[in-house]
C-alpha cells in the first residue's frame, strides 16, 4: 500500500502494520483518518496565533453584520481552510527563523517560523474560524434577544447584562462538552461525519505526491467546477433554485401554487439546481449515512405528502384553510397577519385585555404539525439513545478509560489529557455569573433563577443522546420547540423570560454538540488536548466581546 506523505513526513501505514484489535470498526474513518502521528510537529506557532485570531475576528464581523439580511451571507470555517493555507505557507518562507527567549520562560528558545507551515497549526486555525462563524450559525443566538429588546420592544438593557447573557449561554456549553467527551470522542463508534470531511479536505490540501493526480489538485478543479455553475443559480438566475412546473402550468391557481410550489408549497413536482437547496435539507448528502438520509426520506414524504394534506383539505382542522398552507407567521382568525407588539405592554409582559380584543393566535397548518413532530422528535431522542446505545453508554461509564481502544485513541495517549477539574471549575463559573444575572438583574431578562437551573437540567439531560445521534447520523434535533413550550406553560405571557429560557436550555445544548465535534476533529488530527482548550477557551471570550 502506497504511504500518503503529509508536511513531508510519512503519516500513514498500511493497515497490515495495525493490529486488527486496533483498527475502527466505522469503514469510513479506516479510509479518511491517518493511523500515524508526529508529536514533533509545533502547534503554538506565531502562524497559528496570528491567522487564528483574525480569521475569528473577521468572520465574527461578518456573519453579525451580514446576519441581518433578508438571506444571511453566511462564512464558514471552509472559507478560511482554503484562504489560510497559502498564506501560512507565505508566512512560512519570509518570517525569520532566529530563536530566542522569553523573559521569565526560562531557557527554552522560541521562533516566529519553527519550519514549513503544518496541518496541525491548520486545524487550530480552522477552528477558531468555525467559532468566528458562530458555530456555522451565523452569529451568537443570545444576540438575537438583544435585538428583541431594543429593535422589538424598543426598550433598553444594560452592556453588562448583555455581556452575561451571550458569554454564559456559550460557556455552559463547554462545561458539558468537557464532561461528556469521554462518551462521545473517545470511543470508536462515535465517528462524526461531519467531522471526517474536515480530516479529508486537511489532508488533500496538505497532500504531496506528485505520481498522480493529488487529492488537491482535485480538490482545486471540484471548487472552480462548484463555483462557476453556483454563479448561476445564486446569482444570474435564482428561479434554478426552486424550479416549480406546476406553478408555471397553472400560474392562476391557488391550489396549484399550494400544491407545487417548492417555496410556499408542498413541493411536488418540483425541483432544483442549486447544491445549496439540496443541502439545507438534511446537511450535505456526502456526509450524512445513507440509512439517515432514507430515514428523513421516509418522514418528509409521510409529513408533506400524507399528514398535511389530510390535515388541510380533508380535515380543515382548527379551520386551516382561512390561512396559508405553509408559513411560519402568526395570523387572526380571519386569516390577516397578527399584529403581535400590540398585545405587549412597557413591561414586557402580553396585556391581556388587547389579547382578547384581537383575538386568538393561529398558526398555518405546516407550522403547527412542524411543532407537533417537534415535541415527538425530542422524547424519540432519549428512548432511541436508549434502546440502541444504553448498553454502550453503561460500559462507557463503568470502564471509563478502559473499554476497547482504537488507534486514534491510542495515539491521544502520547499527550496529555484536560483534566475534569477544569471544565468544572468553567462550568461552575458561568453557572453563578448566570445565577447573578437572573437574581439582580432579573428586570432586564425576566427569567428567575430557577428557570435558569430548570434549562440547565434540561441542556444536560438532552446534550449526551443528541451527540450521540450526531455523532452518528449527522442529524442534530433542537430543544427549541420544548424549551420554548415549558416556559410559555410555566411563566405565561413573559416573551423575554420565554427566549432567555431558550436560549440557556437550547444553545448551551447546541454549543456543546459543536464542542464536541471540534474535540473530536482534534482527536482525528492528533491535535493536543490541552491546546484545544486553550485556544477554545480563547475562542470563547474573545468572539463573544466581538460580538457584543
Amino acid at each position: 500500500m502506497a504511504s500518503l506523505e503529509i508536511d513531508g513526513t510519512r503519516r500513514s501505514k498500511s493497515v497490515e502494520e495495525i493490529d486488527e484489535y486496533e483498527l475502527s470498526p466505522i469503514e469510513e474513518v479506516r479510509l479518511t483518518v491517518p493511523t500515524t502521528d508526529d508529536p514533533s510537529l509545533p502547534v503554538w506557532t506565531f502562524r497559528m496565533w496570528f491567522l487564528g485570531l483574525i480569521s475569528c475576528v473577521l468572520l465574527s464581523f461578518l456573519n453579525t453584520f451580514f446576519g441581518y439580511r433578508t438571506e444571511p451571507l453566511v462564512i464558514t470555517m471552509i472559507s478560511v481552510q482554503v484562504a489560510t493555507l497559502p498564506v501560512g505557507r507565505f508566512m512560512a518562507k519570509v518570517l525569520p527563523k532566529t530563536k530566542f527567549r522569553v523573559p521569565g520562560f526560562g531557557s527554552r528558545e522560541y521562533s516566529l517560523n519553527p519550519g514549513p507551515f503544518n496541518v496541525k497549526e491548520h486545524v487550530l486555525i480552522s477552528i477558531f474560524a468555525n467559532a468566528g462563524a458562530a458555530f456555522g450559525s451565523g452569529t451568537a443566538y443570545a444576540i438575537s434577544i438583544v435585538d428583541i429588546i431594543k429593535a422589538f420592544y424598543h426598550r433598553e438593557i444594560s452592556f453588562l447584562a448583555c455581556w452575561i447573557l451571550v458569554i454564559t449561554t456559550q460557556v455552559l456549553g463547554y462545561g458539558w462538552a468537557g464532561i461528556l467527551r469521554k462518551f462521545v470522542v473517545d470511543p470508536a463508534e462515535m465517528w462524526w461525519p461531519s467531522s471526517l470531511t474536515q480530516v479529508s479536505l486537511f489532508s488533500a490540501l496538505h497532500e504531496k505526491d506528485r505520481k498522480r493526480m493529488t487529492r488537491a489538485k482535485f480538490f482545486l478543479i471540484a471548487l472552480i467546477c462548484s463555483f462557476s455553475w453556483y454563479v448561476v443559480p445564486g446569482y444570474l438566475f435564482p428561479t434554478l433554485g426552486t424550479i416549480s412546473w406546476v406553478c408555471w402550468v397553472f400560474p392562476n391557481s391557488i391550489t396549484a401554487q399550494q400544491i407545487g410550489s417548492g417555496m410556499r408549497g408542498l413541493g411536488i413536482g418540483a425541483m432544483t439546481l442549486d447544491w445549496s437547496v439540496i443541502a439545507s435539507f438534511l446537511g450535505s448528502p456526502l456526509i450524512t449515512p445513507f440509512f439517515a438520509i432514507i430515514n428523513v426520506l421516509a418522514g418528509y414524504v409521510i409529513f408533506m405528502y400524507l399528514i398535511t394534506p389530510v390535515a388541510y383539505w380533508g380535515l380543515n382542522v382548527y379551520n386551516a384553510r382561512n390561512f396559508p398552507i405553509f408559513s411560519s407567521h402568526l395570523f387572526n382568525a380571519q386569516g390577516h397577519r397578527y399584529n403581535v407588539s400590540a398585545i405587549v405592554n412597557n413591561k414586557f409582559e402580553i396585556d391581556m385585555e388587547t389579547y382578547q380584543k384581537q383575538g386568538h393566535i393561529h398558526l398555518s397548518i405546516f407550522f403547527s404539525i412542524s411543532y407537533g413532530l417537534g415535541f415527538a422528535a425530542v422524547i424519540s431522542t432519549l428512548t432511541h439513545v436508549a434502546l440502541f446505545n444504553g448498553r454502550e453508554i453503561y460500559k462507557q461509564f463503568r470502564a471509563t478509560y478502559k473499554g476497547k481502544e482504537d488507534i486514534h485513541t491510542k495515539l491521544m495517549k502520547n499527550y496529555k489529557d484536560i483534566p475534569n477539574m477544569w471544565f468544572h471549575l468553567m462550568l461552575g463559573l458561568s453557572l453563578a455569573l448566570s445565577l447573578i444575572l437572573c437574581i439582580f438583574m432579573k428586570d432586564e431578562i425576566q427569567m428567575p433563577w430557577w428557570g435558569l437551573i430548570f434549562a440547565a437540567f434540561l441542556a444536560l439531560t438532552f446534550t449526551l443522546p443528541i451527540s450521540i445521534i450526531t455523532a452518528t447520523t449527522n442529524q442534530t434535533p433542537g430543544l427549541n420547540i420544548i424549551t420554548e413550550y415549558l416556559m410559555g406553560v410555566i411563566l405565561p405571557g413573559r416573551p423575554i423570560a420565554n427566549v432567555c429560557f431558550k436560549t440557556y436550555g437550547y444553545i448551551s445544548m447546541a454549543q456543546a454538540v459543536s464542542f464536541l465535534n471540534d474535540f473530536k476533529l482534534g482527536h482525528y488530527m492528533k491535535i493536543p488536548p490541552r491546546s484545544m482548550f486553550v485556544v477554545q477557551v480563547l475562542i470563547l471570550l474573545l468572539n463573544k466581546e466581538i460580538l457584543i
